[in-house]
């Protein structure tokens, strides 16, 4: 096995060189011409001329061939960034216990695929549930917080029956790997806990449950507010913010806003503040609002690909700031006499009719 590794080590490095081998047998040529041809040491313009150009011709040889080189070095990270987006930041499923989703993700970094916000939807015996956060910052400076981040919601979203114990270790997430990255930039302190680790990362987050009857329970802290489309696009009621995760500890009692549903044929955007702060090079202001004003019936999908041209278009695709959505379009049939027919009977007709076009 080691042997093996190191043969295919050794051919990866020669592939490498390869490009360099045609313009260092130039270089070698045009040395030993230079020095041992007694003509190339003659005086006269004509001399100077050849000598020139034979350096000339070595010179960008070397350029084209480490071009090449950085391009295929370049290839290969990007296809590792795309691979890695895939795993941490995954698009989530199509349908959900009867919902609709659909999600993606901007990155401010230039050549970044992924940045400082999260999402994440999961089916649980609880509801479904989901997560959108934005770290602090953007770029590779913000990734660790968001593996932080995803790896507890996944595995807490399936343990804890009460939304709130979600919530609870997601903080605690962030709080180990605050103190690690603390660490790693403190070695002389390893072995003591830094008073305020990491002090100026934070992470606003919206959490949310979508239950069978389309009741939602909501904790946000600090996190835009998401938009109800049905008739209208509306901002959804959220309740009192609580703080940023990272910004002060969690009150001992936590408890959801349970007061707004999802109603058969509504859909519910979730977003990152990068979409609603996107500037024109007027200093205009996105008009998300208007934006999600699309036609009837767009799939969730479709209004993700809209939208993120439209920002697009607006900034002239020089973002400021990373900017993810996350649509989720409720395709439940409507039960009639259920509890999950709040709205009268106009709701189980719209959402027949919203279906139809899916």
């Amino acid at each position: 096995m080691i042997r093996t590794r190191s043969l295919d080590s050794d051919g990866s490095r020669l592939r490498r060189l390869a490009p360099l081998a045609l313009p260092a047998a130039w270089g070698a040529v045009a040395v030993a011409w230079k020095f041992a041809c007694p003509s190339a040491r003659e005086p006269g313009l004509p001399i100077r001329i050849a000598t020139s150009v034979v350096f000339l011709s070595v010179g960008i040889g070397l350029v084209l061939g480490v071009r090449r080189g950085l391009a295929r070095e370049l290839a290969r990270a990007r296809a590792v960034a795309e691979a890695t987006q895939q795993v941490l930041l995954r698009p989530p499923p199509g349908r959900l216990e009867g919902l609709t989703l659909a999600a993606g993700q901007l990155s401010a970094s230039r050549g970044a695929s992924v940045g400082g916000d999260l999402y994440e939807a999961v089916a649980t015996p609880y509801g479904v549930r989901i997560v959108v956060g934005d770290v602090r910052g953007h770029g590779l400076a913000a990734l660790g917080a968001v593996v932080a981040l995803l790896g507890s919601f996944r595995e807490a979203a399936h343990d804890e029956p009460e939304l709130a114990g979600v919530l609870r270790r997601l903080e605690r997430a962030l709080e180990r790997h605050l103190r690690e990255r603390a660490r790693d930039e403190h070695p002389a302190r390893a072995g003591t806990d830094p008073e305020h680790p990491a002090a100026e990362e934070f992470v606003t987050l919206l959490l949310l449950e979508i239950g069978p009857d389309g009741r939602l329970a909501v904790f946000n802290c600090g996190h835009p507010g998401p938009y109800r489309l049905g008739r209208e696009a509306e901002r959804l009621p959220v309740g009192d913010p609580l703080p940023p995760l990272g910004v002060l500890p969690l009150p001992a009692g936590l408890a959801p806003y349970t007061a707004a549903r999802l109603l058969p044929g509504e859909t519910l955007v979730l977003h990152t503040d990068g979409a609603e702060e996107a500037r024109d090079h007027r200093g205009r202001f996105f008009a998300l609002d208007a934006a999600l004003a699309g036609p009837p019936g767009e799939a969730p999908a479709a209004l993700v690909r809209r939208v993120h041209a439209e920002l697009l278009h607006h900034t002239g695709g020089r973002l400021a700031d990373d900017i993810a959505l996350l649509v989720v379009r409720n395709d439940r049939a409507r039960v009639p006499g259920g509890g999950g027919g709040g709205g009268g009977g106009g709701g189980g007709a719209k959402a027949e009719s919203y279906a139809s076009h899916d």
